[in-house]
């Protein structure tokens, strides 16, 4: 009665980068003891897009096929640098675990922007149902940032809320403006290359820091943010977005924080594993087998 909307070689690279930018939490942690957090983003930016330029030069490719690519290029990386901006000031605000929280309604923002946006991208009751399961297994996961309310944190959840946001629409404007215009290469570039200014301009008037001699773990930490996540997991999550519906693709995100606590916590940083780690690995999963299936057509029921 049912079938599979993505194919396993999909859904093996999405749990792949799911296990990549879980342990990238560690990974910003480890460099955060050293050095600023917005411009360890901004600097992972400008070292990715050095890398992608290079790359694309090799290939020769043109950078900017047209001035109305250079616009939409220019939208996505200031929604994408105000993306982190405002994870960074939810951070100063709520703790770690309510930002999360938040940041994970992404997946729903990019549901409805692809039903309202997209073709042959629709919600429907399955689909529905996965995403509120996944969801609730985020919670499950975090839910001690719950208990710990106080008004003070409304900022901090109000803007880790408009992160999700711009997430989510991100994902979607790329898909409805660039996806049928650009290769993957060039809509990773126009992102990275374009967030510089601002996360640079943010990191210039908030954080204080002095550059000094870095632990090789550090060094560690910056190539594994500019290289493994920044250039080689966003192009292959790019290339996805090319090619798949991306209610779907953005589900499958909900594996990123609970693996996140699994690899930064428990192997990493040695924190205790609790047991709302495995419900919410489970709810994850069964949410992801939801969300992958959608009631055949009667055209496609009649042999």
């Amino acid at each position: 009665m049912y079938r599979s909307q993505l194919h396993w070689q999909p859904i093996v690279v999405l749990i792949i980068l799911a296990l990549i930018w879980g342990a990238n939490m560690a990974m910003v942690k480890i460099g955060a003891r050293e050095l600023p957090s917005l411009f360890m983003a901004g600097f992972r930016s400008v070292i990715a897009s050095i890398c992608l330029f290079l790359w694309m030069k090799a290939k020769g490719m043109v950078i900017f096929p047209s001035k109305i690519i250079i616009l939409h290029g220019i939208v996505v990386g200031l929604m994408f640098g105000s993306e982190f901006g405002l994870i960074y000031l939810a951070l100063e605000h709520s703790p770690a675990s309510r930002v999360y929280i938040w940041l994970y309604t992404a997946p729903f923002f990019a549901a409805l922007g692809a039903h309202f946006f997209l073709q042959n991208d629709r919600f429907h009751v399955w689909k529905s149902l996965g995403l509120f399961l996944a969801f609730g297994g985020v919670v499950i996961l975090f839910v001690g940032g719950l208990r710990s309310y106080s008004l003070d944190h409304l900022p901090g959840d109000i803007m880790a809320l408009i992160s999700g946001a711009v997430w989510g629409l991100t994902t979607v404007y790329i898909k409805r403006y660039l996806a049928h215009r650009t290769a993957p290469l060039q809509t990773l570039f126009y992102q990275l290359v374009f967030s510089i200014p601002l996360l640079l301009f943010f990191s210039l008037i908030l954080e204080d820091f002095i550059l000094i001699n870095f632990s090789p773990m550090t060094w560690f930490s910056i190539f594994y943010q500019c290289i493994i996540v920044a250039f080689l997991s966003y192009l292959a999550w790019f290339e996805l977005i090319h090619r798949y519906p991306i209610s779907l693709l953005h589900a499958f995100s909900f594996f990123t924080p609970v693996f996140g606590v699994f690899l930064s916590g428990a192997l990493i940083l040695g924190e205790i594993i609790h047991p709302s780690l495995f419900a919410a690995l489970v709810l994850v999963s069964v949410g992801m087998v939801l969300v992958n299936f959608q009631p055949k057509t009667k055209s496609e029921e009649k042999p």
